[in-house]
């Protein structure tokens, strides 16, 4: 008797052994179903809510930024403020280190002038008409960078070919989405903002007012939400971007999305015309 009472203790014991593993496999597959849907959600909202960031720079490769003069901003404070368009007047701070030497726009612009930009790429020209009276200060800003020749060989290392963001960003003389001209500014022209094809809107860093000099052209309608200064309209030259996203991206990916286009871009220069 005692021996069939020991191993019924005994099937009984492992018995529920058995069920703790199963209990405790179980719940070690839903803690790691949990952790992967948390995963997926955490990248998802990084993707979407920087998706054209324009990382700041630590400044260990670039080379020393102007030093803005006291007319070129001339009540500093944490952020530039908003203007009303077309603004008569700009302000950029000082934002180091600029990857190229390149000085400070002037802080007057010419608010009444009209501009068209001509981006010459390896791929052919990309013409622009720049949205002066809706985006002075951007415009002018681009438009002192383009003179100086701070655009000239530069590639364009980030490509999206994802179901709401369509575009090439360009702007940053190293290639590596982090540079900057040494200053920043406020973005503008962000009511009702929407980026369909055609589109040059500024990139930023995700930070409100974090303009430099990078930007982005959209080749295919896209949905944003209104957090980048649209300031360009392109009129020829949109099939030279629909081609190369047609091509797709690859290595190096970028954290936001995207990758370096399969086809390369390099602007050889960019050329302004003003009426």
């Amino acid at each position: 008797m005692a021996g069939k009472k020991q191993r019924q203790r005994k099937l009984a014991r492992e018995r529920y052994e058995r069920r703790t593993a199963r209990q405790a496999h179980r719940d070690r597959r839903t803690r790691q179903w949990v952790i992967s849907v948390i995963a997926v959600v955490v990248v998802a909202g990084l993707a979407f809510g920087g998706i054209l960031l324009a990382t700041r720079s630590t400044g260990t490769t670039a080379t020393s930024a102007p030093t803005p003069s006291a007319s070129a901003s001339p009540t500093p404070s944490p952020t530039p403020s908003t203007v009303a368009e077309p603004a008569t007047h700009c302000t950029y701070l000082a934002n180091p280190p600029a990857v190229r030497k390149v000085t400070v726009p002037p802080v007057t612009p010419d608010y009444q002038a009209t501009y068209q930009a001509t981006i010459t790429t390896n791929r052919g020209p990309i013409v622009i008409d720049l949205l002066n009276s809706k985006a002075t200060c951007t415009v002018n800003s681009f438009v002192h960078l383009a003179e100086a020749g701070f655009y000239s060989s530069t590639p364009c290392p980030r490509l999206s070919t994802s179901g709401s963001l369509y575009m090439l960003q360009c702007g940053d003389p190293t290639g590596k989405g982090s540079g900057g001209p040494g200053y920043e500014f406020a973005s503008e022209n962000l009511t009702g903002a929407t980026y369909p094809a055609g589109t040059l809107a500024m990139a930023n860093t995700g930070a409100p007012n974090s303009n430099g000099s990078q930007f982005f052209l959209v080749y295919q309608n896209s949905s944003l939400p209104p957090d980048y200064t649209p300031f360009g309209k392109i009129v020829s030259g949109l099939n030279i971007l629909q081609n190369v996203g047609k091509r797709g991206y690859g290595p190096p990916l970028n954290s936001a999305g995207g990758g370096a286009p399969k086809e390369s871009v390099e602007i050889e220069s960019v050329t302004i015309k003003k009426t």
